[in-house]
This record gives structure tokens, C-alpha cells and sequence, in this order.
């Protein structure tokens, strides 16, 4: 008897009825959306739901449905032009507290989205994904190295008893304005030992002898050069920090980088994490004068300069900073173990733990507050045209007691939440950008290989499909009617594998997916003609069926582990498109082997095993 276990029957039912659930998702196509969320990544207010229906109604567009969840707000559309004007009004109308982006949202029904059921991701060059072009403000690298040559000379001047009246950033160069002549020449001795890559001239005037150092024109190429690679390994940390497989990150020109992101669904979060250049600065609060008193009559006293707390009340803070970005190495968000509120911790670097326990050593009881700073990438229409213009924006978060020296391991408190605390940790811990970028353009794109290459993969799979469909019916019949049914549920399976695993789907992975329809049929041809030649020899066709999947279990096994081992290798020596097609070929291993071993053995049980007495197979 040919009977299979029950639990195989029961196995076989809930692989399939899973495989064909969590396949599902994958006809339902996707909504043209617009998607809104915080520009800090506060939680939104419900309010904000009412207000974005209002708008749209108020300027006539038809939507299908707005839905809100703390972190986002989604509203779908019947096509993109309705979309695309959704986006302009919404951004016009919301303001700059707010991130508006394109997006497509999985069209997938409620039912299946209770069992955690989502469409297979596709590549660029199927479905698309999100694609940035990014240019880098190289002026900005320039006057940010100015603004740290502004500090270094200061420091440099002290530590030789040079007396100096100011040190600052005149244009493109720093300028130090010494008492005398025997002055500016020893400090043209003392800057020329300590920072070679300026260029040092002597510029007096009536009153004072000053020294100018520019930048020289090799060095400021180099630190273009370190800029821009510098962005793009930032970059493709942010990208891993997305969790985005198969990422394009790439030097366009001298300025230029193009991000290509495959698969993103939160274009949004994608944009902000890209696009912003946060960091912080640790600066001494001034607490000899009145900040209330520089904010009325605009005179701000000499060595400091005026903040705003994120609450609106204003702050003197030393023009030096302890510490910024630069030195940080780590940072991981938490909660605050006495107030419980949000904060991110901060490991520095060697130079910014030194500089910060030497000055909490001298300031203990004073306070230090924490500067978060972003450069705001945004968009003007100047004359009909665009212009695209980055602006700073500088706030205290925190302006607390400095309660005992510290150096290298600390927190930063005052972050409005968790949600902010995660963002804000995770862009420092992904590195701060040695230059400002904006996106100067921006796509939610289709395939990039062309509609083309969508429809002949689809037909490849189709075609290729059919004809095994066909000619296992023909040759193998009831058999090969077996093998049909085992074939379509590994299709099936498959496609249920990719969408639940999130992987990326690429057009070399549709290939794996048909290299997989021949494999799968391939270990059916072997189990039936081993039947065939059993039958030959002369054993009962029960019999002939019990040794045809015992005797060739072996056989499949050889070739479908070896395929497997190449497949792995694959996946971990490859990048990009390679590992697409080791991935579909390697779920197509697995999967066949379960549909053509224990699933067709369990119809063929089902069909021949109850009868005691079976003449002939229809094979």
C-alpha cells in the first residue's frame, strides 16, 4: 500500500494554503499615495487626518481614503496626475514642519494584511523604487574647515602667549588680527609648524598687523575629493541603517551622487534619513551675561553668540565649540534612568574627550548646553525656475548642569521623543556628513530597463511553464497531471517565499524562478521513470511506485544540494543582481524539493494507494 501518513496529508494543506495566502498580495497591483510625516519624526496629531481632507476637498481632488498612523499619514489616489498635484498642494499647505512625499502603496486587502500578508518587493529595474540625485555643497566643506582653522589658530596663539584681538573667517580665508608686528610674526612661525595646508601672508593695516591664511588650492581639491567620499560612505551606512538589500550608491561628475534605493515602500523616512545633515555641538552656556538683554537690543557680547532653546527662550553660549559630529563614534537612544525621558548616548573620540573632560573638569556647576543642527535642503521658484537653497537651522535641546567631569561616554537629553531619540541616534551613529547635500531631484521610478524586459520576463515564465504543462501531461499522463499540479504549487510557494522574506525580486531572479521550472519538473521525470523501468522489470505497479521514489531520492538529492551550494556561493561572493538570481534560485531548490518528493508523493498515494489491486499505472 502506497497510503502516505496523515500528518503528510495535514503538512501538505497548510504549506499550500500558507503558500497561496501570503502569495496573494502580488495581485493587487499598488495605489498612486502621498505620504506625510514629521519632519523630526515627532508622532503626528490626529488633527492633522481633518486637515489634510479639508485641503484636498477644498481644492477639488478626489482621493480614495486617508490613512492615519502615529508616524505617518497615507492618502491613495485613482492615477498619478491627482497625485502629483496632491503632493504640490499638500507641501504648499502644510509648511516645512512636515516631509510630503510620493509614494506606492501595496493595494492589498484587509484580510490578508491580518495575517501579515505583503506583495513581493521588486528591483528598479522591475517595479522601481526610490532614486536620488544629491548634490554636495562644496562651499559649505569649505567654510566648515575655515570654521575649525578659526578654533585651532585660537588654541595655537594661546598655547604660545601670542596676544591676539580676534580670529575669524574673512570670505575664503581665516584672518588673525595680532597687537604688533614682533606678534604677527611669531604667530606666522608658530601656524606654519602646527597647519601646513594654509597658506600664510602678512595683511597690516593702520591699526592692526594681521595674518591671512588661505586654504591652498591642492589641499581644498583633496578635501573636496574627501567630501565627496566621505558622503557616499555616510550614505551607504543611512542605507544599511534602512535595511535596504541592493542599494545603488554612486559619484556623478564632480558634485554629484546618485542614490538608488529598490523596493523602498516609506519613501518619506528614505528622504529624510538621505537628505537631512544633522549633527550636534557641545558649547559652554554664558552665564555673565543676559540672554534676554542681547535678544532685546541685538548686542550680543563678545565670544558668544545667541541661540534659541527649542522652547523659544533665548541662550548665550560660547562661540567655541567642545565638541561636534565630527567626533563622535557612537550613539545609541535609551531612556534616561532617573527622569525616564528619551536620550541618546554618546560615545567621542579620542581629541573630543579630552577637550570635553577638560572642560567639564573647570566647569563643574555650570551648565553646557547641546546644539542640534540641521541644514534644511529647500526649493524656491525664482523667475519660473527653481532654485534649490539649503538653510540652517540651529536649536538648543539641552542646556543641563554639568554635575561632574565626564569624558568620553555621556547622554543627550532633551529630545522631544523616542521616536526623535531613535532618528537622531541613528544619524550620528551612521556618520556625519563632511558636506551639506540637497536633492535636487527626485523620482519614485519604473523600471529602468524598460516596460520590455517586464513583459518578455513574464512571458518567459509563462511560456516556459506551459510547455513543461503540456508535456508532462502528454508523456507522463495522470503522472504528469500530478507533476502539473506539484509545478503550479511551487510557483506558488515561491512567490509566498519572496514576499514573506522581503526579498528583492530582479529581473536575473526571475530567471532563477525559471531555471527553477525545469529543475522542479526535472526530479519528477526522474521518480517516474524509475516507476516506468520498475514496471518494466516486472514488480507490481504499488510496488513500482515505492521503489521509484525511494530508489531516485538519492539521484535528486545529489543534483539539488549541489545546485544549492552553488547557489550559496553565489549569494555570498555576488552583489547586486547575482544575489537577486541566488536567492530565487536557492527558495526554488527548497521549495521543488517539497513539491516534487512529499507532495506528489501524497496525490499519488491518494489516487493509487487505497486499492488493493492496481493492473496498470497511467504513466
Amino acid at each position: 500500500m502506497n497510503r502516505s501518513p496523515r500528518w503528510k496529508y495535514v503538512l501538505l494543506i497548510i504549506v499550500i494554503f500558507a503558500g497561496i495566502i501570503y502569495a496573494l498580495p502580488n495581485i493587487f497591483g499598488d495605489d498612486p499615495a502621498v505620504q506625510v510625516s514629521s519632519l523630526r519624526g515627532f508622532e503626528l496629531e490626529q488633527e492633522l487626518a481633518a486637515e489634510v481632507e479639508r485641503i484636498l476637498e477644498a481644492e477639488g481632488l478626489e482621493y480614495h481614503h486617508v490613512e492615519f498612523e502615529p508616524e505617518r499619514l497615507m492618502v491613495r489616489f485613482d492615477n498619478t496626475d491627482r497625485q502629483l498635484r496632491a503632493a504640490d498642494i499638500l507641501r504648499d499647505e502644510l509648511g516645512s514642519d512636515y516631509v510630503v512625499a510620493l509614494n506606492l502603496a501595496p493595494a492589498t486587502p484587509r484580510w490578508l494584511g491580518m495575517f501579515g500578508a505583503e506583495p513581493m518587493v521588486l528591483g528598479l529595474d522591475l517595479q522601481g523604487g526610490v532614486h536620488f540625485l544629491m548634490q554636495v555643497d562644496m562651499d559649505s566643506a569649505r567654510e566648515q574647515q575655515l570654521e575649525r582653522y578659526v578654533s585651532d589658530l585660537r588654541n595655537i596663539l594661546r598655547d604660545n602667549g601670542i596676544r591676539y584681538r580676534s580670529v575669524r573667517v574673512d570670505r575664503s580665508a581665516v584672518v588673525a588680527e595680532l597687537r604688533s608686528a614682533e606678534d604677527r610674526d611669531n604667530a606666522m612661525r608658530a601656524i606654519e609648524r602646527e597647519i601646513e595646508e594654509l597658506v600664510l601672508e602678512a595683511r597690516d593695516t593702520s591699526t592692526t598687523f594681521n595674518v591671512r591664511g588661505t586654504i591652498d588650492e591642492d589641499y581644498l581639491e583633496e578635501l573636496q575629493q574627501t567630501a565627496l567620499r566621505q558622503n557616499i560612505t555616510t550614505l551607504r551606512n543611512r542605507v544599511n541603517e534602512l535595511g535596504v538589500s541592493e542599494p545603488i550608491i554612486q559619484q556623478q561628475g564632480a558634485e554629484r551622487i546618485v542614490v538608488q534605493l529598490p523596493g523602498v515602500q516609506d519613501t518619506a523616512e528614505a528622504k529624510r534619513v538621505l537628505g537631512a545633515t544633522a549633527t550636534v555641538e557641545y558649547r559652554a552656556v554664558d552665564e555673565q551675561n543676559d540672554p534676554y538683554e542681547a535678544q532685546r537690543t541685538g548686542r550680543v557680547p563678545p565670544g558668544s553668540r545667541l541661540y534659541f532653546h527649542r522652547d523659544g527662550q533665548p541662550l548665550l553660549l560660547s562661540r567655541e565649540v567642545i565638541a561636534s559630529g565630527d567626533n563622535l563614534i557612537g550613539a545609541a537612544a535609551g531612556f534616561d534612568q532617573q527622569s525616564g525621558q528619551p536620550n541618546v548616548v554618546v560615545t567621542l573620540d579620542g581629541t573630543g574627550a579630552r577637550r570635553m573632560l577638560d572642560h567639564t573638569s573647570q566647569n563643574v556647576g555650570n551648565r553646557m548646553a547641546v546644539v542640534f543642527i540641521e541644514h534644511r535642503p529647500e526649493t524656491e521658484i525664482v523667475d519660473g525656475e527653481e532654485v534649490h537653497t539649503t538653510r540652517r537651522v540651529e536649536e538648543v535641546i539641552s542646556a543641563a548642569v554639568t554635575r561632574e567631569p565626564f569624558g568620553r561616554r555621556f547622554q543627550t537629553t532633551g529630545l522631544g521623543s523616542s521616536t526623535e531619540a531613535a532618528q537622531l541616534a541613528m544619524l550620528l551613529r551612521a556618520g556625519a556628513l563632511a558636506a551639506p547635500m540637497q536633492i535636487i531631484e527626485e523620482r519614485t521610478v519604473g523600471p529602468s530597463l524598460g516596460q520590455d524586459n517586464i513583459d518578455q520576463g513574464f512571458r518567459s515564465v509563462i511560456i516556459g511553464f506551459a510547455l513543461v504543462l503540456v508535456v508532462m501531461a502528454v508523456y507522463y499522463k495522470v503522472f504528469g497531471l500530478v507533476a502539473n499540479m506539484a509545478l503550479t504549487a511551487n510557483l506558488v510557494l515561491i512567490v509566498a517565499l519572496l514576499s514573506l522574506l522581503g526579498a528583492t525580486l530582479t529581473l536575473p531572479g526571475i530567471a532563477g524562478i525559471v531555471l527553477t521550472v525545469g529543475m522542479a519538473v526535472d526530479a519528477n521525470v526522474l521518480i517516474f521513470e524509475r516507476i516506468r523501468e520498475e514496471l518494466r522489470n516486472g514488480n507490481t505497479p504499488q510496488a513500482a511506485i515505492r521503489a521509484g521514489y525511494e530508489k531516485a531520492f538519492s539521484t535528486i538529492a545529489d543534483a539539488n544540494v549541489t545546485t544549492l551550494i552553488a547557489a550559496i556561493v553565489l549569494f555570498m561572493f555576488g552583489t547586486g543582481p547575482i544575489k537577486g538570481f541566488a536567492v530565487t534560485l536557492s527558495l526554488g531548490i527548497v521549495t521543488s524539493m517539497f513539491t516534487a518528493i512529499l507532495g506528489t508523493r501524497v496525490v499519488i498515494g491518494l489516487i493509487y494507494g487505497g486499492r488493493k489491486r492496481v493492473k496498470a499505472l497511467a504513466i
